[in-house]
């Protein structure tokens, strides 16, 4: 049991994963809108996702040649959504999260892989 709630936290240790969770809080994103809002190489942002994946907080899903990334909606494990809802609360006024969802309203999957 133990083994679980340790990679719950060391998924969310990372202020890179947390901003994730922030941004998938919005809306669904595939990897490179991600990448794009965090100036990360893809492959360090396809890492994060997938502790966060493992973790159980991030699920994929295909649509059309996309892999789309969402929060889990898993809801038989309570201590996942309740942690994305304390994470809600306590990182909403941080200014980086801020600026992240500016971004968010200008990033668009289709230019950014026309670049």
């Amino acid at each position: 049991m133990l083994k679980h709630q340790t990679r719950l936290f060391k998924a969310l240790s990372d202020p890179n994963r947390l901003r994730i969770i922030k941004m998938l809080q919005v809306k669904p994103l595939c990897v490179c809108e991600v990448t794009e809002i965090l100036g990360l190489a893809a492959s360090t942002v396809s890492t994060h996702l997938t502790i966060l994946k493992k973790a159980g907080f991030v699920e994929d899903y295909k649509e059309g040649k996309w892999i789309n990334y969402s929060l889990t909606k898993n809801i038989s494990k309570p201590e996942i959504s309740t942690l994305i809802t304390a994470l809600h609360f306590l990182l909403e006024g941080d200014e980086v999260i801020k600026s992240d969802r500016v971004k968010l309203g200008f990033v668009d999957r289709i230019e950014i892989t026309k670049k």
